[in-house]
């Protein structure tokens, strides 16, 4: 009986061992399948620019049409565009959050160095490069279109058709028209409390905040009350990076003290080609009539300023905006797009 019991052992070790190259020759296979598999991420992906830093991405949705976003700020982040989920995807319209260095989920360094609008540019270009976009939609908003006009200059022939949102085309005439609203929506009482904290550069005082906030921003930022500002919003203030936004901005809106307080982009608007449409709002921060000279400058344009909008109206003008929006996408793909006449 031992000697029965020895003999079916040494039996299965020998078929165990004849079945392992086959086992191994399974793992092999599977490796191999596996690494012809893209392993998902939800859309998102860490784009290398430099040479040496990150910045995240995020795909939604699937579509011809492929659109970039450029969000505002500069220091703020992609959350507040979340809004766009709501329309896009569902006419077939692909597009790409994207957060800036030095925010977000993106790498944060802290060399001041970086922060400039040239080299911003060549960090979209690296960002293109990284998500293999050509022939694709520029989508920016404030500073993201002011960074569009700038990314256009140099590289539109990437590029097939753009869309400016809420960003007039100059420093100079932002400042005077931000200086007339702020005159416009306070009181004089009011007035002279902004003027005197803002003369003793006491800006994060709960009084220069609640004018701030609660008399200005709700009248031409994101008309409603801020109680009633949109989650996506609300978060992308709270993660904004204010050293980014003050060393390129100023303190708030109505300080334009960074290093583009001298930007003007009138002069090279004839030289973007690209269908364009310029959009914003009747009662934004940016000077609706500006807008519209943005538009005449540019020869292949078209301009729609929404009628209820602000500066972010794609919350508070949002069906207009997206039906606007939508349209002009729509437009170029079909190769139905019209200029204004000029």
């Amino acid at each position: 009986m031992r000697n029965l019991i020895v003999t079916l052992l040494i039996t299965v070790c020998i078929v165990a061992c004849n079945q392992l190259p086959k086992t191994v020759d399974n793992i092999s296979t599977s490796k191999e399948k596996d690494n012809a598999y893209q392993i998902k991420t939800g859309g998102c992906k860490m784009i290398q620019i430099d040479g040496k830093y990150n910045v995240w991405t995020k795909k939604i949705g699937d579509g011809k049409i492929k659109v970039l976003l450029l969000h505002g700020g500069p220091g703020f982040t992609h959350d507040y565009f979340e809004c766009f989920e709501d329309f896009l995807p569902k006419e077939g319209i692909e597009f790409y959050y994207y957060d800036q260095l030095g925010v977000g989920n993106s790498d944060i360094p802290i060399d001041t160095s970086l922060w400039n609008i040239q080299r911003y540019v060549e960090e979209v270009e690296q960002v293109r490069k990284g998500l293999g976009l050509e022939n694709f939609y520029l989508l920016g908003h404030s500073w993201g279109s002011m960074l569009a006009m700038e990314y256009l200059q140099k590289y539109q022939s990437h590029v097939k058709a753009a869309v400016l949102s809420n960003m007039t085309a100059g420093i100079t005439s932002y400042v005077n028209y931000s200086n007339k609203q702020k005159n416009e929506f306070l009181s004089k009482e009011e007035l002279a409390t902004f003027d005197s904290l803002d003369k003793h550069k006491l800006y994060d005082s709960p009084e220069y905040q609640n004018l701030l906030m609660n008399k200005l921003y709700t009248r031409n930022v994101c008309r409603m009350l801020v109680e009633n500002w949109p989650e996506p919003l609300m978060r992308a203030f709270k993660k904004a990076n204010h050293s980014i936004y003050t060393q390129m901005q100023g303190v708030d809106e109505f300080h334009v003290t960074g290093n583009f307080k001298d930007w003007e982009m009138w002069d090279r608007l004839p030289n973007i080609k690209v269908p364009i449409l310029v959009l914003g709002g009747i009662y934004d921060e940016m000077n609706p009539e500006d807008m519209k000279k943005e538009g005449q400058l540019i020869p292949n344009s078209r301009t729609y300023l929404c009628p209820n909008g602000g500066h972010l109206s794609m919350y508070d003008d949002q069906q207009n905006y997206f039906t606007s929006l939508i349209t002009f996408l729509k437009d170029v793909d079909g190769n139905r797009f019209t200029a204004d006449k000029k």
